[in-house]
């Protein structure tokens, strides 16, 4: 064994393991509720953060449609959680039409996150009450409080990921 080949093994044994946090969130259309899954996916919990999902930016140019009155069509579906509440350090609270919710999250273990059912609604498709993940591209993922990052931007799977600066110790 070379003295290089055992500083490189000894220092690889000390070096610091780099941890992070990163957010995923992943859209789903549904009949007759659309899904949103929020999952920490990284290997340490994160700091409590605000978080929006923004689809002003959409390609379907997306809405909220939670009442049977105002911008949506057809069938509604009113914001529902189905999992994760526990991490929920406010309920949000979401308008017909609009086209971003904000979650106001507490610290999110390994794997932890949260789920919930609404409504979403394209308003220049020809099929209004179907959404899929390329009518979702360009919405972006957002923390405004918590910590800076940039935003994560939906792409055609409707999947969108933000990598946090740290981990909680």
């Amino acid at each position: 064994m070379t003295l290089r080949s055992v500083c490189l093994s000894v220092c690889l044994l000390v070096a610091p393991v780099v941890t992070a946090a990163e957010i995923e969130v992943s859209f789903r259309d549904g009949a007759p509720k659309d899904q949103f899954v929020v999952t920490n996916i990284g290997t340490c919990a994160t700091a409590p953060m605000v978080l929006a999902i923004d689809m002003t930016e959409s390609a379907g140019r997306l809405i909220f449609d939670v009442t049977a009155q105002g911008a949506g069509v057809q069938v509604f579906q009113p914001l529902e959680f189905t999992s994760g509440v526990e991490f929920l350090a406010a309920m949000p609270e979401v308008e017909d039409g609009q086209t971003a919710l904000v979650l106001d999250l507490t610290a999110l273990p390994p794997g932890g996150g949260v789920s919930f059912t609404i409504d979403v609604d394209d308003t220049i498709g020809q099929r209004e009450i179907t959404v899929n993940g390329s009518e979702m591209q360009g919405s972006q993922l957002r923390v405004l409080a918590g910590f800076d990052t940039d935003p994560g931007v939906f792409d055609a799977t409707a999947t969108a990921r933000v990598k946090t600066p740290g981990c909680l110790s």
